[in-house]
């Protein structure tokens, strides 16, 4: 059967289904936020540190801290630590700019470093050879930031020795992975310090902002509480340091505290539509390479083929939806082209955004939907031969 018949009279595919999972919730959710307006305490209520300690216990750390944002998660640390002019701080080129436009915020400087050509994840010889480049022209290295793109847990392990060796922090950009695990340990435990983003569209997201730091250290969960919380020492106006206004607010807490009930549901779900991806796509593009002992929580399935904008045009032709991420590396972005690079170049990350393609992934993408795509894919790239 061809891509064109498998269309005719079927409703578009959903990229990111929302609203299911909405209706699958409505009532926990209108009770939850129904709540949070009859106490009436809507900064930092009872729901945020209700919040912070299922998450925190989800993921076996000893704290969580909630904020405004994914990239104010971001942000937190840097401040912290009093990252700023003159530092350098590590982060992949292919990913979203946020993971480098809060190194910019604090005044210092990103240095950006290739992924690998199977795992997208940061390259553990490309982050070597930044940080000698970096003492090259003078920077002071602090921190590197790598990215678990798609889903997919980095080596932590080998980063935090890098890191060590260096004398870095380490802050894993999860964004994308909250719920995945590295061996038996959640994402949260994997690195000294996580951020994570609430974004509707994330593989647990709230109806709005949001996100949270996860940390076994208490005493930098303390100067995180402060630093969001414009400093706040003793209180509000006792200013022990410099800080930002990044409150998670109490009903995107509540919101999330209702989807926390079927978050290692949709998480199973994400890996069965993957694991038919894989199976169906394996032998006509790339498909994404997970690493022994990792598991994706498959925010984005995102296959590499050359002719990605002609398969790209032709989905789009049989209402399916793809989206490009990203289309392109953030050391060729106008804002950010002037900050330097790692000396070995960053090809893989200018290859990859030109071949990248992500496919409709959700838990509520039924069978015959999953089977739709893969049958468009193969007729598509079988009819460019």
């Amino acid at each position: 059967m061809t891509s064109t018949a498998l269309s005719d009279n079927l409703a578009p595919v959903a990229f990111m289904d929302l609203g299911t999972q909405r209706d699958r919730l409505r009532g926990k959710i209108d009770a939850a936020i129904g709540g949070v307006v009859d106490h009436g305490q809507y900064i930092l209520g009872p729901e945020v540190r209700e919040l912070e300690s299922q998450l925190a216990d989800y993921c076996g750390v000893a704290a969580c801290v909630g904020c405004a944002s994914g990239t104010d998660a971001l942000l937190l640390p840097l401040l912290t630590e009093g990252v700023g002019p003159g530092d350098a701080v590590f982060v992949p080129s292919f990913t979203f700019v946020a993971t480098a436009e809060v190194v910019v915020l604090t005044g210092a400087t990103p240095v950006f470093v290739d992924v690998d050509e199977a795992t997208h994840l940061i390259d553990l010889m490309s982050l070597e050879v930044a940080i000698a480049d970096a003492r090259e022209l003078g920077l002071t290295p602090r921190a590197i930031i790598p990215v678990d793109l798609f889903g997919q847990p980095a080596d932590y392990a080998a980063i935090s020795a890098i890191a060590k060796e260096a004398g870095l922090l380490v802050i894993a950009d999860a964004a994308q992975s909250f719920g995945a695990q590295q061996g038996n340990q959640r994402v949260g435990k994997l690195a000294r310090i996580t951020a994570t983003s609430f974004f509707p569209s994330k593989p647990l997201g709230c109806f709005g902002d949001g996100g949270a730091l996860f940390t076994d250290d208490e005493e930098f969960a303390a100067r995180l509480r402060s630093a969001r919380v414009h400093g706040a020492g003793i209180d509000k106006y006792d200013n022990a340091r410099v800080g930002i206004n990044s409150r998670l607010d109490t009903i995107q807490a509540a919101i999330l505290l209702a989807k926390m009930t079927i978050f290692d549901d949709e998480i199973a779900a994400r890996q069965r539509v993957a694991s038919n991806y894989d199976t169906g796509l394996g032998d006509c593009v790339q498909t994404p390479r997970i690493v022994k002992d990792n598991a994706s929580a498959w925010a984005l399935y995102t296959i590499v083929t050359p002719p990605r904008d002609r398969l790209r045009g032709g989905l789009t032709e049989i209402d399916i939806p793809t989206r490009v991420y990203y289309p392109t590396p953030l050391h060729l972005q106008p804002a950010y082209s002037h900050h330097p690079t790692a000396s070995t170049g960053l090809a893989v990350s200018e290859r990859l955004a030109s071949q990248v393609l992500s496919l409709p992934m959700n838990p509520y993408l039924d069978g015959a939907a999953q089977d739709r795509v893969i049958q468009a894919v193969r007729d598509l790239i079988g009819s460019f031969s």
